[in-house]
C-alpha cells in the first residue's frame, strides 16, 4: 500500500508539530478510532520528554485522520496533543 500525504495534512503537521516518520509510524501500528464520513482513524502515544510551545510534556499523541482508496492510505489531516497517556 503505498501512502500520500496531501498538502493540508503537511500543512497541519509543520504546525502542530509532527513528523513523517511519527505519521506514518501512527498509521501501520496506531489504535484504530470510530470516524464518520468514509473516513478513518488512528492514533498513537509517542515519548516526547520535551518542550512545546514553552511546557515540558513526557508524551505527544498523534491523530492521523485518513481514506483508503484503491490499495492506497491518503492522509487528510494531522492532529496532535501533549501529555501524559501511559
Amino acid at each position: 500500500m503505498r501512502v500520500t500525504i496531501i498538502d493540508h495534512a503537511r500543512d497541519r503537521m509543520r504546525e502542530r508539530g509532527a513528523t513523517e516518520d511519527e505519521v506514518m509510524a501512527t498509521l501501520s501500528k496506531g489504535t484504530e478510532l470510530r470516524a464518520a464520513g468514509g473516513r478513518k482513524v488512528k492514533e498513537l502515544v509517542f515519548s516526547f520528554n520535551a518542550v512545546w510551545q514553552g511546557k515540558p510534556y513526557p508524551q505527544k499523541k498523534l491523530r492521523v485522520i485518513y481514506m483508503e482508496q484503491d490499495n492506497d492510505i491518503i492522509a487528510i489531516t494531522v492532529y496532535t496533543y501533549f501529555g501524559k497517556w501511559e
